[in-house]
């Protein structure tokens, strides 16, 4: 895949899952008003538990790389991609992570 085509996608599924994730979340979200009550919702049986683990367990992933690259190689911005990773979702934090550290890849070699 061309670099073109990997920014292509990255824009498509960040975007595209924020936009889903806002379209079905955001409406519940405004007639409940119960931001705890939604989180709780994901565990409401073991297969949304699952699911809801591995979403979890993703952007603790995630946060551990960013923290890395950070200290190691001085990318820059991975706390918006955490932030992004806990609303609208990882797939919209890992997307703009991904972004961030094409943009600044000359900065990952080796110190």
């Amino acid at each position: 895949m061309s670099e073109a085509g990997f920014k292509v996608c990255l824009i498509l599924f960040g975007v595209g899952f924020a936009a889903v994730f806002g379209t079905i979340v955001i409406p519940a979200l405004w007639v409940d008003g119960d931001v705890i009550g939604g989180f709780a919702a994901g565990f409401v049986n073991p297969y949304a538990s699952g699911y809801a683990l591995d979403a979890i367990a993703c952007w603790c992933l995630l946060a551990a790389w960013v923290i890395y690259e950070a200290r190691r190689y001085r990318i820059r911005g991975g706390w918006l991609a955490l932030l992004l990773g806990v609303a609208p979702g990882v797939a919209t934090g890992f997307a703009l992570y991904l972004w961030l550290r094409l943009r600044q890849r000359a900065l990952l070699t080796e110190a």
